[in-house]
C-alpha cells in the first residue's frame, strides 16, 4: 500500500498539467483508504509543477529497479 509521503510513478501522461509518463511524484494525502491520491510533482529545483489526484491506476510506488531520468520543461 502507498502511504503519504512517498513517491510514486506517474503511468500516464497529463497533458493538461505538462506531466508524463515516468514523472516521479510524492503523495501529499490519501483519500478513502487508498480509492485516490493528492500527489505533488515538483521539478529538481523545488518549484511545484502540479498537484493532481490521481486514481491507483494511474500510479505506483518506487521500485528497486527504477532509475531517474531528467527532462526540460517547456513550460512552468
Amino acid at each position: 500500500m502507498i502511504k503519504e509521503h512517498e513517491c510514486v510513478v506517474l503511468l500516464q501522461d497529463l497533458p493538461e498539467t505538462s506531466l508524463k509518463a515516468g514523472d516521479i511524484g510524492t503523495v501529499v494525502h490519501i483519500h478513502k483508504g487508498g480509492m485516490g491520491y493528492e500527489v505533488e510533482f515538483m521539478t529538481l529545483a523545488g518549484q511545484t509543477m502540479a498537484i493532481v489526484t490521481l486514481s491507483p491506476a494511474q500510479l505506483r510506488p518506487i521500485s528497486r529497479r527504477d532509475v531517474a531520468h531528467v527532462r526540460e520543461l517547456t513550460t512552468v
